[in-house]
């Protein structure tokens, strides 16, 4: 009786794939696909505080969302944006800006605040991200959408807003209509947002943050743009300034309801 010989392994030799060779390949693959699916972005100010800090250095997945109404948006395992979600958006009136905000208001939802506080849908849901740093009252930024607008921003962000404030707005709450989403900083009385010039096209969201892969502790100024202060700054302060504690730290939204 016969036995069938099995082939003995084949051995990794200078003619196989090696580890070298294939951790290579797989770097290259994530360097070419890392435009597509991942972006590095820096937060400048404290608006999103204190989810996010000014100087934190966070990827953003460019591929939580799908395209709006594309062939890609039915075959891979997109999301639908949601309440709660912090959101990367190009700038409404500055399309060649991103700003990251938290989504309060999805299509159909009402809206308005009371002394500082949310009512969403005629409910006050739970917001253990928002932060009130101003004691003093701002009728319009705190009892949104009553009053005018103080401190108004450019001249199109203003426009923007006050087509918002008189298209959307049905008995003193903020209707949110189709394709739009309405978009607080968590920092509530230090954020220009949604109230102050307008809603979010849903074409405009790019992805959302994920992760923080560094944080370190400098202005704003150097952080919108990497001047010689922030190079000198970085060479004599690294390991003191940067927020170890930060590192990687995971990112996730908030099921607001």
């Amino acid at each position: 009786m016969s036995r069938t010989k099995q082939a003995a392994p084949r051995p990794v030799g200078k003619h196989g794939r090696g580890f070298i060779p294939d951790w290579t390949w797989n770097v290259l693959i994530i360097l070419w696909a890392f435009p597509f699916v991942g972006q590095p972005m820096v937060i400048p100010s404290s608006s999103m505080s204190n989810t996010l800090l000014t100087g934190d250095h966070v990827i953003v997945d460019k591929l939580a969302y799908s395209p709006h109404n594309s062939f890609e948006g039915h075959l891979l395992p997109y999301q639908d944006v949601k309440r709660g979600d912090m959101i990367v958006f190009r700038h409404p009136a500055k399309l060649e800006e991103n700003l990251v905000k938290r989504v309060i208001g999805v299509p159909g939802d009402r809206i308005r605040l009371e002394n500082k506080r949310l009512v969403l849908n005629g409910r006050k849901p739970a917001e253990p991200y928002a932060i009130h740093i101003d004691p003093n009252f701002s009728p319009y930024r705190d009892n949104f959408p009553v009053g005018a607008i103080e401190y108004p921003p450019d001249e199109l962000q203003y426009e923007r807003a006050l087509a918002m404030l008189r298209d959307d707005v049905v008995n003193g709450e903020l209707v949110v209509p189709p394709g739009q989403y309405f978009a607080m900083g968590d920092n509530r009385d230090n954020s220009l947002d949604s109230r102050y010039w307008g809603l979010v096209p849903r074409e405009n969201i790019v992805g959302k943050p994920v992760v923080v892969v560094w944080s370190y502790d400098a202005p704003t100024e150097d952080l919108m743009d990497y001047n010689a202060h922030h190079i000198v700054d970085l060479a004599e302060h690294f390991f003191t300034r940067t927020r170890w504690d930060r590192t990687l730290r995971l990112l996730e939204g908030y099921p607001l309801k």
